[in-house]
């Protein structure tokens, strides 16, 4: 259940004035914008352009990452909306990730500055470690051996926090999370012998049909923000995506909603995660639907329409990530 506390915060929302609180001290944008792109279909200089529009209509939230391949154009539009007197740079939320090639502690930082050397930035606001699975240190983010299978590695998650923590005193990262951890994976780190900075986030696959429920309440927990990747369900691109699960978006509960409140599916879906306190950070290149995905705070949803939205939960992951699924740190095998 969503705690009466993120509903009431999630009230208190504007465009303008949409941040949350982080244990740390920090704040994260509820919304933001997911810039991957595929390297290999999406034109150059797409995200650029789209990250441009999205600081012009209010977003102040940017989630990115090295293994992503356009750092260099997100970092170039913040920079060019700070020159033109837009923003500021203490305005913006820049996400960064650590891959998993660089897990070993001596790497860390040295992943950190090859992200902000990209950006063109002296800081990001929040550092995750991407996945809690380690491959082979290299080149090649995804080492594969002579039969194309990925080759792994085996690192200390405890060792890794330990580098990222030497980070944020460095003054490199503001923030420092994590991503795909599951429950045993957080209780790692925060049950770690002189843990120095707690980790302020974890970013999961959350929306209507996995809302991620036991998660989400042992993050509330341990002050743990979720932040909910995929919160329009995703692509169906079956290379990677679970297609077992029907699109989301054309789920009738959504509809229904959205025609009450003159509002898509998308917009329904969104509201509903940050009513629940999930920070959303949906991935668009399309200037029309970055424009609607920020239009979320001039309506709310009813306690009846969000226990309504809660019932279709189908606990089916879009992104299930079996290729790796024989590694010892796959996180998805245990419930939560």
């Amino acid at each position: 259940m969503f705690s009466d506390q993120s509903e009431k915060m999630s009230l208190m929302l504007t465009a303008k004035n949409h941040s949350i609180p982080l244990s740390d001290g920090n704040r994260i944008p509820i919304i933001g914008l997911g810039t991957y792109g595929d390297p290999q279909t999406t034109p150059k200089g797409t995200a650029r352009e789209c990250v441009k529009l999205a600081i012009d209509v209010g977003y102040r939230h940017f989630d990115g990452a090295l293994m992503y391949y356009n750092e260099h154009e997100v970092g170039q539009a913040i920079r060019e909306k700070i020159t033109d007197g837009t923003v500021r740079r203490e305005d913006i939320f820049y996400c960064g990730k650590l891959w998993s090639t660089f897990h070993p502690p001596e790497l860390v930082r040295l992943a950190l500055e090859r992200t902000l050397k990209t950006l063109q930035l002296d800081y990001v606001d929040l550092y995750i470690i991407e996945l809690p699975m380690a491959f082979k240190p290299g080149d090649e983010f995804f080492p594969k051996d002579k039969n194309g299978k990925c080759i792994y590695h085996e690192t200390d998650l405890c060792a890794t926090w330990e580098a990222l923590e030497a980070c944020k005193d460095a003054g490199l990262t503001k923030s420092l999370g994590v991503s795909n951890f599951n429950q045993r994976q957080l209780e790692l780190i925060l049950n770690k012998s002189g843990l120095k900075h707690r980790p302020v986030s974890n970013q999961v696959e959350c929306h209507p049909y996995f809302t991620q429920p036991k998660l989400l309440e042992f993050c509330r927990q341990n002050d743990i923000v979720v932040v909910g990747y995929s919160p329009l369900g995703t692509s169906r691109d079956a290379s990677w995506v679970n297609l077992k699960c029907p699109p989301l978006l054309e789920d009738e509960v959504l509809v229904s909603i959205g025609k009450k409140y003159n509002k898509s599916p998308a917009q329904v879906a969104l509201r509903f995660n940050i009513q629940r306190g999930v920070v959303v950070i949906p991935k668009s290149f399309n200037p029309q639907r970055i424009t609607k995905n920020f239009q979320i705070f001039d309506f709310s949803l009813t306690d009846d329409e969000m226990k309504l939205m809660e019932g279709l939960n189908k606990n089916i992951r879009f992104v299930e990530l079996l290729m790796w699924s024989d590694h010892p740190e796959y996180p998805f095998h245990d419930d939560y």
